[in-house]
C-alpha cells in the first residue's frame, strides 16, 4: 500500500510563509541549528537513564528539573507520573500539547550506557524515544531564544507506559484530566519526514485454561486436557478469515501449558494480540476471538463428557483505533513545515503510538519522526545517527507555530474548540 497523498490548502501555505519570513522565526531555526550538539548530549543523558513501563520516576525527576530550569510554567507531575510545562498564551488561542515518551521496553538491569562508532550512537532506547524527550527541550531553548510571543498555549509533556503493556496509560490519563486541548503532537517515529495520521488498534489478552489433570494413559478420555482445549482454539483462531482493508490482524504469541510428557494437562495458557486500523473491525474480531475461545473449552469438555475445564479470559491491553483525514488542519500543517525545511513529507500507515487516544476522540493528533536517522528499535543494538539531526525540532518549531499562532506573524491554524464533556 503507497503511501498517502496531501494537499496544503492557501491558507496554511501563507500562515508558513509568514513564518517563514520573519526574523525571529528565522532566528529560532539557526538556533536549533546550532543547539545540535546539545540535544544530542541531552539525548545521551536521558538514555543511560533506566525508564521500564511503570517504573519511570528517575526520568520523570529529570524532566521535571529541565522543565523548571527553562523556565516552563506551573511544572506538574501529574497521577501516573506524566511531567506538563506550558508556555503560555498571550489571547485566547488553542492549546497544544507537544509530547514525548519518557518509557522505554528495557527492564531495570539493561546495559544502557550509550557507546559511540563511526559516528553513529548505540544503546537500548537511543532513538525511541529519548531523542524525542531530548528535542522536547531544545524547542523550549528556541522558544526562550526567540521570545516569540504565541496565541495559543504550548504544553510540553514528557508522558509514561507508552511502550507494551503500558497500554498509553500515560496518553490515556492526559485527555482525562485535561478536556480542553485542542491538538496533540508526539515526537515519535524513525525519520524526519514521517508523519503518522492514524491509529491502529489493539487488544492484548490472556487466555487460560484450566482443567482436573490426570495421567495420560489411565484418565484417557474421562479428564479433559487444557493444552488439548488450547490446541483446538489456535487450530480455529488460525483459520480465522479477517479483512485487508481495513487492515485487520490477530497473533498467538506465547503459549504455556503441561508438566510432563505422560500427563493431561492441567493448565494452559496463550497471549494473543489483536489489531485493526478501525475501531469497528477491532471489536468484531474480539468477539469472534471470545467465541473461539469459549468454544474450543466447551469442545474439550464434551469430548470427555466432563464439566472440568474452564476458560479465564483476562485482558491485558487496549488501544483505541481511530482515523482523520489528510486534510485535517494538522496535517497539513506538519506537510507545510516539513516542505518549508526542504523535506518531502511522508505520510505513513496507521501506525499505535500516545496519539491513538486524541485520534479515537476527535482531536487532530500525529505522531511525527524525530530527526537524525535510527534502527534496530527496542533491541540492544538500538542506533541512532545524528547527522542533521537538528532538522527534527525545525520543522516541529515551525509546525507548532502555525498551529497556535505567533503575535504580529499569523493566526491560529488549529481550531479552539469547546471542552469535552
Amino acid at each position: 500500500m503507497a503511501n498517502a497523498e496531501y494537499s496544503i490548502s492557501l491558507g496554511v501555505q501563507d500562515a508558513v510563509n509568514a513564518l517563514m519570513n520573519d526574523e525571529g522565526v528565522m532566528k529560532g531555526l539557526r538556533f536549533l541549528e546550532a543547539d545540535h550538539e546539545r540535544t544530542v548530549g541531552d539525548q545521551i543523558a536521558i538514555c543511560e537513564i533506566s525508564a521500564p513501563s511503570y517504573k519511570e520516576e528517575e526520568r520523570t525527576k529529570y524532566l521535571c528539573a529541565a522543565f523548571k530550569k527553562l523556565g516552563l510554567k506551573n511544572v506538574t507531575v501529574d497521577s501516573v507520573g506524566n511531567v506538563l510545562g506550558i508556555r503560555p498564551r498571550i489571547e485566547n488561542g488553542p492549546k497544544l500539547v507537544v509530547a514525548a515518551h519518557i518509557d522505554t521496553v528495557f527492564p531495570n538491569e539493561t546495559d544502557i550506557k550509550v557507546k559511540e562508532n563511526d559516528g553513529k550512537l548505540y544503546g537500548p532506547s537511543i532513538a525511541d524515544d529519548s531523542r524525542g524527550v531530548a528535542e522536547l527541550l531544545s524547542l523550549i531553548r528556541a522558544f526562550n531564544e526567540t521570545c516569540i510571543e504565541t496565541l495559543g498555549d504550548v504544553v510540553f509533556c514528557g508522558d509514561v507506559c507508552e511502550e507494551g503493556l503500558g497500554n498509553l496509560k500515560g496518553s490515556k490519563q492526559l485527555f482525562a484530566d485535561h478536556a480542553d486541548i485542542d491538538g496533540f503532537i508526539s515526537l515519535d517515529g524513525t525519520g524526519v519526514a514521517s508523519i503518522v495520521y492514524a491509529a491502529t488498534g489493539s487488544y492484548r489478552y490472556k487466555i487460560v485454561y484450566r482443567g482436573p489433570g490426570g495421567h495420560s494413559y489411565t484418565d484417557f478420555g474421562a479428564s479433559p486436557s487444557a493444552v488439548h482445549a488450547l490446541g483446538r482454539a489456535i487450530a480455529a483462531l488460525a483459520d480465522l478469515e479477517v479483512p485487508t482493508e481495513p487492515k485487520t490482524t490477530y497473533s498467538v504469541g506465547v503459549i504455556n501449558g503441561g508438566t510432563s510428557i505422560n500427563v493431561i494437562a492441567e493448565e494452559a495458557s496463550m497471549l494473543v494480540d489483536l489489531r485493526s486500523n478501525t475501531q469497528e473491525e477491532l471489536n468484531k474480531t474480539e468477539s469472534k476471538f471470545k467465541e473461539i475461545v469459549q468454544k474450543a473449552c466447551d469442545a474439550e469438555n464434551s469430548r470427555c463428557k466432563s464439566i472440568g475445564l474452564s476458560v479465564e479470559i483476562t485482558l491485558l491491553g487496549s488501544r483505541p483505533a481511530g482515523s482523520q483525514s489528510t486534510d485535517e488542519i494538522i496535517v497539513q500543517a506538519a506537510c507545510a513545515g516539513l516542505k518549508a525545511i526542504g523535506i518531502e513529507p511522508n505520510l505513513r500507515l496507521p501506525s499505535s503510538t500516545d496519539a491513538n487516544v486524541p485520534i479515537s476522540l476527535g482531536i487532530p493528533a500525529l505522531a511525527v519522526g524525530r530527526g537524525g536517522e535510527s534502527g534496530q528499535s527496542h533491541s540492544v543494538h538500538e542506533w541512532f545517527d545524528p547527522k542533521d539531526a537538528f532538522k527534527g525540532p525545525q520543522k516541529d518549531f515551525i509546525t507548532i507555530l502555525s498551529l497556535v499562532g505567533a503575535k504580529n506573524i499569523c493566526e491560529p491554524l488549529l481550531l479552539k474548540k469547546q471542552p469535552r464533556q
